[in-house]
């Protein structure tokens, strides 16, 4: 399976390969390298990949080697993934084509992959709900925590700060055990070798090597690496038919009320390769919501994180980005609502502001509806909305606020034009506030307009969704409450019938709009015939240019609860 190759080793299983690769995918970059004396590396986007058969690549970036590469240049990629330097042998194009802009090409297939990884050194990482508790001592000497990773030396897991306490009076090995989620434990003795503590979350970091292992001990510890390596990968599944579960990651069956984990998102459902890449962000917003409610402030860090990787999508494809953001329909409401006004909203006012700025507005529209998770949730169930729940609902604002002190980085003036800004109304009928007026910064005002357009577009209970073109028309009619020059910018950036939108046309077929040209006519649209969120089980082909001619005139909006 691994021969010896100088530093790198060359992988020939198929399985490893696609696993390495959806890695790469899920990251988005690559870089492309000419076999040449004195190419350099070149970064692109890896988008999808074909098993044994092709890779599909955005070379937009890299338009000026288009020549080259389409005559027969060879060239490798190169990247990293699950801690490894992934590189693939010489590679060469196999088809070119120009879609919204953007040049998309193929290459063949690798059938190896070369990597930069020694055996000893690796650790299986638990992923985003791969939950599998530890227990570190014995009897009433004991402290539960969570396993982060796992390797064939040791493993590093999450304690309550607590643990130190026994941490530093332990002389000998401690006993640590595992619990799959299927019900298979393990045990082990284990030396602590380094900790590390995080205050704000009240934890814990401890890696430990084992001792004394029996050879079974050790034939289990691989099989148990090997389990997460394989539940791990599918997590990071793009674009391959669903993998097979993981036994350990199963939970039986006879669990009354057991629910399913964390992350374990099927995110081969999802539209579109941007749509599979945003269901991270979407993984972590979800997160974001129990920690909340379990007494956690926002992790600064991640947030970091996240609104970087917000950036880089729009960056690389706006319109697709957009797109993208309508097609969530199984994440929570709260989750898709954040992540789809953080995008409309960076969009629509971002332009040429420095990217920290940018950076902040992505962060703040994200979370800016989480503290919904630290109020009663029995006021979002009720069949009348009225006064009282109103003001209950209105408390989140402050909730969230009060749980951002390790976002420092964060502007202040940002968090609150659209934290504590997008619900306040220019006739001060709005919350927490009632700011009205003058009192309300630019950015609040554009904050306001496009979170109500994002929610109206989505069912309630107490009113369906609505077309954009009823939107519009719904806030021109309501001049004293929103800000008539945000609203006709609105309209005049985003068109009558933006990206995103399910159009029917008079050739009676209907599609959702991918990309516009500059005077809002569609360039690309998704075809459907179902009036429902967009997934992959649900669309159709892609019409490019030439969409009046095979589609015919556009006719309408249909309302569709995205």
């Amino acid at each position: 399976m691994v021969a010896q190759q100088d530093e790198f080793e060359t992988i020939a299983n198929a399985a490893m390969i696609e696993s390495l690769l959806n890695t790469l995918i899920e990251s988005g970059g690559v870089s492309l390298c000419l076999a040449t004396a004195d190419a350099r590396p070149e970064p692109i986007v890896l988008m999808e990949q074909h098993l044994a058969q092709t890779l599909v690549m955005d070379l937009s970036s890299v338009d000026y080697l288009l020549r080259h590469l389409q005559s027969g240049a060879a060239f490798y990629l190169r990247g990293q993934a699950q801690g490894k330097v992934i590189k693939t042998p010489l590679l060469q194009l196999t088809e070119t084509r120009q879609a919204g802009g953007r040049f998309l090409c193929c290459s063949d297939y690798p059938a190896t992959l070369d990597v930069l990884q020694r055996r000893e050194s690796f650790r299986a990482e638990l992923r985003m709900g791969m939950h599998v508790p530890a227990r570190l001592g014995v009897g009433d000497n004991a402290v539960e925590g969570e396993l982060c990773d796992l390797s064939q030396d040791g493993c590093q897991l999450e304690l309550p700060l607590a643990a130190s306490g026994l941490l530093s009076e332990a002389s000998d090995p401690l006993e640590l055990a595992f619990t799959f989620p299927n019900g298979s434990s393990f045990e082990v003795l284990a030396n602590a070798r380094h900790q590390k503590a995080d205050a704000e979350k009240h934890l814990l970091r401890v890696g430990f090597r084992f001792t004394g292992c029996s050879a079974e001990q050790e034939r289990q510890i691989w099989y148990f690496v090997c389990e997460i390596e394989r539940e791990s990968a599918r997590y990071q599944e793009e674009q391959q038919g669903e993998r097979q579960p993981s036994p350990l990651f199963a939970r039986p069956s006879n669990r009354k009320g057991a629910k399913e984990l964390l992350g374990r998102r099927d995110i081969q459902r999802y539209a579109t390769p941007m749509a599979r890449r945003l269901v991270k962000v979407a993984a972590y917003l979800d997160a974001q919501l129990l920690s909340l409610q379990q007494g956690s402030d926002i992790d600064g860090r991640q947030l970091s994180r996240y609104a970087d990787r917000v950036l880089d999508f729009h960056e690389e494809d706006r319109e697709a980005l957009l797109f993208a953001s309508r097609c969530l329909f199984p994440e929570p409401l709260v989750v898709r609502h954040g992540i789809a006004v953080a995008i409309y909203l960076l969009d629509f006012v971002g332009g040429s502001m420095p990217r920290e700025l940018r950076k902040a507005i992505v962060a703040s529209g994200l979370i800016h509806d989480l503290g919904k998770a630290l109020v009663p949730q029995v006021l979002f169930k009720a069949p009348r909305f009225e006064a009282g729940h109103r003001e209950a609902v209105s408390e989140h604002v402050q909730l969230l606020l009060g749980r951002l002190n390790s976002c420092q980085w964060l502007s202040a003036g940002i968090v609150q034009a659209v934290v504590g800004g997008i619900n306040e109304r220019l006739d001060g009928s709005g919350y927490p506030a009632g700011l009205s007026g003058a009192d309300l910064s630019e950015l609040a005002k554009a904050s306001a307009i496009v979170d109500v357009v994002e929610a109206m577009r989505r069912d309630r209970s107490d009113r369906p969704a609505k077309t954009v073109q009823q939107i519009y028309r719904h806030l021109l009619q309501h001049p004293h409450q929103f800000d008539m020059r945000w609203i006709k910018r609105y309209i005049e950036h985003f068109k009558v019938l933006p990206v995103g939108s399910l159009a029917r046309f008079s050739s009676q077929q209907q599609g959702w709009i991918l990309r516009l040209d500059t005077k809002g006519n569609p360039t690309e649209v998704l075809l459907t015939s179902q009036v429902e969120a967009p997934m992959r089980d649900n669309v159709g082909e892609v019409v490019s240019n030439n969409v009046t001619e095979r589609l015919g005139r556009c006719l309408s909006e249909v309302a569709v609860s995205t």
